[in-house]
């Protein structure tokens, strides 16, 4: 988790306010909420597009595996994350933010670089 304030989140504002307006499942019925997209789904593609957020859904964020656009993989804006996925259904990311990962059925496995941790399916992520 991480605080933004004064000047830092009034650059970053407009990046946000941007994001949102690419949101592509936007429209009434466009949500499903597995394997998405879902509310997760659209703050994970904020945080993608803004990378400067420096932040990442925890892993039992259903549907943040999710990639708008039909997209089977993307790298984040900064390009420190990628991320690919077969519809949020199976899929890996690896990265700064993201560390490494492995999506199953919207659960996740993986090793937290950044901040050590694992991420164990079903439960989330435990620190080390």
């Amino acid at each position: 988790m991480r605080e933004i304030k004064g000047a830092e989140a009034a650059r970053l504002i407009p990046e946000v306010e941007a994001a949102i307006q690419s949101y592509p499942h936007a429209g009434v019925g466009d949500y499903r909420i597995y394997p998405g997209p879902n509310s997760n789904s659209f703050v994970a593609h904020v945080l993608r597009r803004v990378p400067d957020l420096g932040t990442v859904l925890p892993p039992d964020a259903v549907g943040r595996d999710f990639l708008t656009d039909g997209r089977m993989f993307e790298i984040d804006a900064d390009g420190r994350d990628m991320h690919a996925t077969l519809y949020g259904l199976v899929g890996i990311a690896a990265g700064q933010r993201s560390g490494f990962e492995v999506h199953f059925m919207g659960l996740v496995a993986g090793v937290d670089i950044a901040n050590p941790g694992l991420k164990i399916p079903a439960i989330g992520r435990i620190g080390l």
